[in-house]
């Protein structure tokens, strides 16, 4: 039975996002073999949020699989995208800092996800400090240099700090 179920969740996920009915129609086989099985409901949750933008819908799928694995390492991050797009912000935190504490996550991108979520609230300050945290939990280049361009685009958005030279010339026009 596991067997059978894996077999139509991997079909499903080799399927997602290029040809969704193929891989809905897998996903239906692998959740009627297993109504419980965390990665289905997440790649479910992923097609609704992603695919649909039906954020709703998704979070009753990304809420049931972390019910049945509370200690699923997929599920918080997209769970977490989903509630971001949906501006759930509280409920965002909440599970950023969940996240944080299970062992094994990538807490990299979920350092991304709270670095996203104050941005969302124009929190520039604060935005950079996870993208720091997240340079240590980065191992490629890649990582590295996406958290540079993130850093870079969020200095980018802050307001400018006038310059002193300018301070002192509004203080002589008056």
């Amino acid at each position: 039975m596991t067997l059978t179920k894996n077999k139509y969740y991997f079909e499903a996920l080799d399927n997602y996002p290029y040809s969704l009915p193929a891989c809905l129609e897998a996903l239906n086989y692998a959740l009627s073999y297993d109504p419980e099985d965390a990665d289905s409901l997440c790649l479910m949750g992923r097609i609704y949020s992603e695919m649909l933008t039906d954020y709703e819908r998704a979070k009753l799928y990304f809420e049931e699989a972390m019910q049945c694995n509370m200690s699923n390492l997929n599920t918080p991050q997209y769970f977490i995208k989903c509630l971001l797009d949906n501006e759930d912000l509280d409920e965002a935190e909440k599970l950023i800092e969940y996240s944080l504490k299970i062992k094994g996550i990538d807490k990299c991108r979920i350092l991304i996800h709270q670095s996203l979520l104050f941005e969302i609230k124009f929190e520039y300050d604060k935005a950079l400090k996870p993208l720091q945290e997240a340079k240590k939990f980065a191992y490629g280049q890649s990582m590295l240099d996406f958290l540079s361009s993130r850093e870079k685009f969020i200095k980018a958005k802050m307001p400018k700090k006038p310059k002193k030279k300018q301070i002192k010339k509004k203080k002589e026009t008056k």
